[in-house]
């Protein structure tokens, strides 16, 4: 019998624990809503659209430009490889990465490890 594609699940552990770690941290972000035990309607996750992972990309500042180090916000919607965004999921990716993080959907680990792997430090003037 042929094995099947990945589950989006399935897919978004393989990132976060191939991805998350070094100069990388990953989290599971969930979102939804649902009715608590007094009746309240309680939303959760960071907003609807919201990526699957989102974490912190560690950059640092080569000493010329100071020689500090900052975090860089990390959004990635993971999508099984028939998966498609929605428009609120689009907006979000769209937001941080106009906001300067890095933002994308994946489909793979390789997808991932390539957007995330921190950029070599150039030399100013080139």
């Amino acid at each position: 019998m042929a094995s099947s594609s990945p589950s989006e699940h399935e897919i978004q552990q393989r990132i976060r624990l191939a991805c998350g770690r070094g100069a990388v941290r990953l989290w599971r972000n969930n979102t939804g809503a649902l009715v608590d035990q007094q009746g309240r309607f309680v939303r959760f996750g960071l907003c609807k659209g919201s990526s699957d992972l989102i974490g912190l990309r560690s950059l640092e500042i080569t000493p010329e430009l100071v020689g500090q180090r900052l975090a860089q916000f990390v959004a990635l919607e993971v999508k099984a490889a028939q998966g498609v965004l929605s428009p609120e999921q689009r907006a979000f990716l769209r937001l941080v990465q106009q906001l300067g993080g890095v933002a994308a959907a994946c489909r793979s680990v390789e997808e991932a490890e390539q957007l995330l792997a921190v950029p070599r430090q150039v030399p100013l003037g080139h």
